[in-house]
């Protein structure tokens, strides 16, 4: 069983900057890919960004250029650094990791962002 712990959420204000990490509990390079999610009240969660294999990345169009995801493989964790953030990046953001095999992902408990003034 994989365990997805997630930390660096928080209240901000617009033009700021977050962390995100994603602490998992094997090899982040042992999945296909790993990725960090985001779901506002009233809306379905969206993919943000992801990160295949440790280094060819995507991300969503609405955070290209604010957001960078990169992966720490000696410490099993993924980051989301958020810059530039809007009110509109207000959601709980959850990290996901696939198997290479397609057949399983797994997801973390999820982390508060608010951007608000």
């Amino acid at each position: 069983q994989v365990q997805l712990v997630e930390s660096g959420g928080g209240l901000v204000q617009p033009g700021g900057s977050l962390r995100l990490s994603c602490a998992a509990s094997r090899n982040i390079f042992s999945f296909y890919t790993m990725g960090w999610y985001r779901q506002a009240p009233g809306k379905q969660r969206e993919l943000v960004a992801a990160i295949f294999s440790g280094d060819r990345t995507n991300y969503a169009e609405s955070v290209k250029g604010r957001f960078t995801i990169s992966g720490d493989n000696a410490k099993n964790t993924v980051y989301l650094q958020m810059n530039s953030l809007k009110p509109e990046d207000t959601a709980v953001y959850f990290c996901n990791a696939v198997t290479p095999d397609l057949r399983a992902d797994y997801w973390g408990q999820g982390t508060q962002v608010t951007v608000s003034s």
